[in-house]
Parts: C-alpha cells; sequence; structure tokens
C-alpha cells in the first residue's frame, strides 16, 4: 500500500460502532489524503515557527479543511512542542480531538452567524491561553457570517493578541470581503483526483474487512466528485444496502448507475443513426429510476474514452477506454468529438427543459441528427451529388453547410430515420464585390462619406473634405483619388491612412490617397450639414414661438423667450474620440 495511506495509530477502531466518515477522518498531517501542498506548507510553518496569525481554507465539501484546522491546533499545542507533527498522545492532542480542549475554539457560522456573538468570541480571545500555547478559533463557512459581524472582526484580524490563532474554513470565498481576505493566509484545498479517492476508499474498506469489487469502488469514488467526506459516507450507505459487502450490482441500483452494456448500446444505435432505438433505450433507463443527468454523464464519459482510445490506442487508454473503444467503430472521432459536446450543452441545459425526459431526448436526438461529414469521403454519395445537394439547399460550397437528405437505401429496404450531416470544405475565399471607381465624383462622395466607417479625425475628413477628381498612378493599374481639406491637421499620415482603408473595402485595393490642403469651389458634407441645421434651427425656433402654449404663458406672465435658449441638436451627430 501506498505511504500516503500510513496507518494512523489514532484510527483504531472504537468499541460503538461510527460512521466512516468519523472514524477515518484525519487526525495527524500523515494522514490527510490529496492535500500535499496544504500540508506541507503548514509544517514548514511549524517547523521553521513563522506562523500567521489567521488562516484560510478554502474548498469544496469533504476535503479536509476543518481537519487540517484541527490537526493544525493539536500541533500549536502538542506538548511535545511546536512540531512539523502532533503527537496525537499527549493531553491537548487528545482533548482537542475529543473537542473539549479549553483553548480550541470551533463554531460554525451558518448557526452563529451575528455580531453578537462574534463580539463575544473577540472580547475571550483577549484573555491568555489557560492550558496551552495559544488559543485557537476555527470559524467554519465563515461565507455565511453578516456584514457587520465581519467588520467586527477585522480590527482582531489585524492586530490579534499574542497567543490567538484563527483559521477561518469556507467553501464560498467569493463571499468573504476583501477586507478580510487581504488579513489571512489563504490555502485552496483540491478536490481529489478519481484515481486517488479510489485507492483511498479500497485501502479504508480493506481495513475494514469489507469485500468491495473494485468496479464498485470505482463508481463509489465517481459519485463522490472529489469529496473524500462524501465518498466514506457513501461507501458506508453501500455497506448496508449490500449486506456487509460492496458489490457492483447493488451500488449501482443504490446510487441509479446506468450500465455499461447499455451505454455501449445507445453510443451504437447514435453511430448508426437508429434513432428508434436510442430513444427506447433511455425511456427504458429512465423507468428504471435512472436519472437524465446521469445518462448524459455516463455518455460523455464513453465518447471520451473512445476518442482517447482512437488517439493513444486502447492499451494507453486506461481500462475503461479500452471496453469504451467497443463501441468505436461506429463512431468517427470527429462524431465522438461533436458528440461530447452536445452533451455538455445538454448538461447544461437540463435545468431549464420542459422536464427531464424531454432534455434528454432532445440531446439524443441532436446526437443522432448531426453527423461531420467531408464532402469527399465518408458518404456514399458523389462530391459531385454533395455540391449539388448543396448548393439546392441554398448553401455555398464555399463555406460550412448543413445537408438534410433521407437514406432510403438501406440494406433491408426499409428508409431510415432522417439524418442531417454538417458537411465542411474550405475553399479559397471568394473575391469581394466592389463599387466601381467610375461612379464616384464630387456629389456621390457626400453620400458615400457618411457610410463610412470612421470616427474621430478620420470622420472629420469624411464630413469636411472635398473629392476633386482621379488621376492615374505611376504604379500601373492604380487610381489616385484626390481630396482637398479646410485643415493641416487632416492631412497627418494616420488619418490619411484609415481613411484610405475604409475606402479600400469598398472600391477595392487599386486605389491610393492625395490630400492637399485647400478651398476649393463646392459644398462639403459639412457645410451641407451645417446649412441644413441652420435651416431646422430657424424652423425650431418659430415653431416654439407660434405655439398657443407658448404664446399664452408670454402674454399671461409677461414673459419672453431668452434669445440662444432654443436648440435644434442633430440627432444623428456622432460622437467619437480624436483617433
Amino acid at each position: 500500500m501506498s505511504s500516503l495511506f500510513q496507518d494512523d495509530p489514532s484510527f483504531a477502531a472504537p468499541t460503538a460502532p461510527i460512521a466512516l466518515a468519523r472514524k477515518w477522518r484525519p487526525r495527524q498531517f500523515a494522514s490527510v489524503v490529496g492535500q500535499d501542498f496544504v500540508v506541507k506548507a503548514l509544517q514548514h510553518a511549524l517547523a521553521n515557527q513563522r506562523l500567521h496569525h489567521a488562516y484560510l481554507l478554502t474548498g469544496s465539501r469533504g476535503v479536509g479543511k476543518t481537519s487540517l484546522a484541527r490537526i493544525f491546533a493539536k500541533a500549536l499545542n502538542c506538548e511535545t512542542g511546536l512540531v512539523a507533527e502532533p503527537c496525537g498522545q499527549c493531553g491537548p492532542c487528545q482533548e482537542i480531538d475529543a473537542g473539549r480542549f479549553i483553548d480550541y475554539v470551533e463554531i460554525d457560522a451558518a448557526s452563529n452567524r451575528s455580531v453578537a456573538e462574534i463580539q463575544q468570541l473577540l472580547e475571550q480571545a483577549r484573555f491568555a491561553p489557560t492550558a496551552g500555547r495559544f488559543k485557537v478559533y476555527v470559524i467554519d463557512e465563515v461565507h455565511m457570517l453578516t456584514g457587520h459581524a465581519f467588520n467586527a472582526m477585522l480590527k482582531t484580524l489585524e492586530e490579534p493578541p499574542e497567543r490567538v490563532k484563527f483559521v477561518l474554513a469556507t467553501t464560498d470565498p467569493q463571499k468573504i470581503p476583501v477586507t478580510v481576505l487581504s488579513r489571512c493566509l489563504q490555502f485552496g484545498l483540491k478536490n481529489l483526483r478519481l484515481d486517488l479517492l479510489e485507492r483511498h476508499l479500497s485501502y479504508v474498506l480493506t481495513q475494514e474487512g469489507i469485500q468491495a469489487e473494485p468496479d464498485a469502488v470505482l463508481a463509489l469514488a465517481r459519485a463522490a466528485k472529489g469529496s473524500v467526506r462524501d465518498g466514506l459516507s457513501l461507501a458506508d450507505q453501500a455497506i448496508a444496502y449490500g449486506s456487509g459487502s460492496v458489490q457492483l450490482e447493488s451500488v449501482g441500483q443504490m446510487l441509479g448507475l446506468v450500465g455499461r452494456e447499455a451505454i455501449e448500446a445507445m453510443a451504437q444505435a447514435i453511430g448508426t443513426g437508429n434513432a428508434r432505438d436510442c430513444l427506447q433505450a433511455a425511456e427504458s433507463l429512465m423507468a428504471a429510476g435512472v436519472s437524465a443527468e446521469a445518462i448524459l454523464e455516463d455518455l460523455a464519459r464513453l465518447f471520451h474514452e473512445i476518442n482517447v482510445g482512437q488517439v493513444l490506442g486502447p492499451s494507453q487508454s486506461g481500462a475503461e477506454a479500452g471496453a469504451g473503444h467497443q463501441a468505436g467503430p461506429s463512431l468517427s472521432a470527429e462524431q465522438a468529438q461533436l458528440g461530447y459536446q452536445i452533451l455538455m450543452l445538454g448538461l447544461r441545459d437540463l435545468a431549464y427543459a420542459p422536464d427531464e425526459q424531454t432534455g434528454l431526448e432532445m440531446t439524443l436526438l441532436r446526437l443522432v441528427a448531426f453527423v461531420p461529414t467531408d464532402l469527399t469521403e465518408g458518404s456514399s454519395q458523389s462530391p459531385a451529388q454533395l455540391r449539388a445537394s448543396v448548393q439546392s439547399s441554398g448553401a455555398s460550397t464555399r463555406s460550412a453547410s448543413k445537408v438534410f437528405s433521407d437514406d432510403a437505401s438501406s440494406p433491408s429496404g426499409a428508409s431510415a430515420s432522417p439524418r442531417a450531416s454538417a458537411a465542411l470544405r474550405i475553399d479559397s475565399p471568394r473575391t469581394p464585390n466592389y463599387e466601381p471607381l467610375s461612379g464616384l465624383t464630387a456629389e456621390s462622395w457626400l453620400a458615400v462619406a457618411q457610410t463610412l466607417p470612421l470616427a474621430g479625425l478620420s470622420r472629420q475628413f469624411a464630413l469636411q473634405s472635398r473629392f476633386v477628381g482621379m488621376d492615374a498612378s505611376p504604379r500601373a493599374g492604380r487610381a489616385v483619388l484626390k481630396f482637398e481639406v479646410p485643415v493641416e491637421p487632416l492631412t497627418e499620415p494616420g488619418v490619411v491612412e484609415r481613411v484610405t482603408t475604409s475606402l479600400v473595402t469598398r472600391f477595392g485595393p487599386d486605389i491610393e490617397l492625395s490630400v492637399s490642403v485647400g478651398q476649393s469651389e463646392g459644398p462639403s458634407l459639412a457645410s451641407q450639414k451645417a446649412e441644413l441645421n441652420a435651416q431646422r434651427q430657424a424652423q425650431a425656433e418659430a415653431s416654439i414661438a407660434s405655439s398657443p402654449i407658448v404664446k399664452a404663458i408670454i402674454e399671461r406672465f409677461d414673459a419672453t423667450i431668452v434669445p440662444g435658449s432654443i436648440r435644434w441638436k442633430d440627432p444623428h451627430t456622432h460622437s467619437g474620440d480624436s483617433s
């Protein structure tokens, strides 16, 4: 057995029955599973006596937050001294394990969350330790404290009494104020890897003398989702369910697991496009008490195994990948990849479905319907036929298209269910349709300038410039567009470059700009707009002055209209930076 699971003297079986999660709770650093980084950091701090006054342990449920807090408290108060590993045999160690050490206080913030309770705790923290070297306060689920309770803690957390240590634990650190986070040394505990949790459960069951099938232990570890406590609790449940042993059949019934054969049969039906068999299998599983989520998760796991087996080979992809590869011949690597993505989206959207079965069936139908297919391979149709079917559906062969066709030529003569295939072909990009330069005149430029995607000075160029004409460039096949602008800043290279880029996307790449400062005859877009705005301003002033309501107010209150107070604003005015 790996040194990770060393025998711990504190794990001696008690006389009264006790749950596995409590009996196998770590009582020394060496017994903590899967948190090597945090354990080493705490041990180094103890060995070098470089201790922080407040620690924050974060992580999901059952990964060892409060267990580490207790072990750390024992190491701080162990009679052998301030050591990296508590002895577990002295009075303080045993009393902390039993929960009766006077200088160790552990509270649950979910039920003790008010400011009054925290203030009472902080009042006690002012006094020196009674029996130990340090007073240790462990606050579990600290994110449940109220805002006032957090505020009451701030000063003590920043400058605590000399012999006081705080250990905060939470599953949701995002809810803790940053003012508290900044005062703590934070450690993130990880969910255990599947293989590590499986080994730990196997070790515990072996030490308990419980017969367990390896596949059943793997199922328990997978259902625990990285939580040691959940894994041990499920193992306890499986022992009771299986009358003293852990068998795959009983564990499967207990957890509502999908049988391997059923999942592989569904994968085969998906691979062959048999929607009827796929839906019937799903209906049978749900009638047997299996959840839609479990079906989708197991299918996603199988698709992953198929892909890994196709890439690395069955011998390199783990024990289950070899079994999963049996469904592989009917599923291409592309279909397994696409299917995995569809399953992930189906799991995400399951909560939004009208009901669980509807969400499951729609996901399975998508798996059957959408199959990645190359235009020239993997199809009974010739490339010309496929292109024709793409064109007839209105899609271009130069982009990714979907071809919907009924397969009416099955070996049995029966028509198969319709399937949608995403046909993908990548060709060289189509030549854009540019506007002819011959249509660009001084008059048409005013309309063109309004539609160019420009901002800042480059937009002012478009608004205030005048198109003078067009000359031939010294470079063959190119045209020089000549513009006049009223001020020098509009001739800056950066401004001209942005305008040129905008015009190239419209009239083609064979153009260049020549810009000069001058005042030639003919209106600019800006002058046209200014003249139009002046007309509308006059109309607005006349409209206000002639309003019956305004006239009545002027007559009754001897009022006057303040000159310049009536302003008409162009709704199409663009604001931009000077870029």
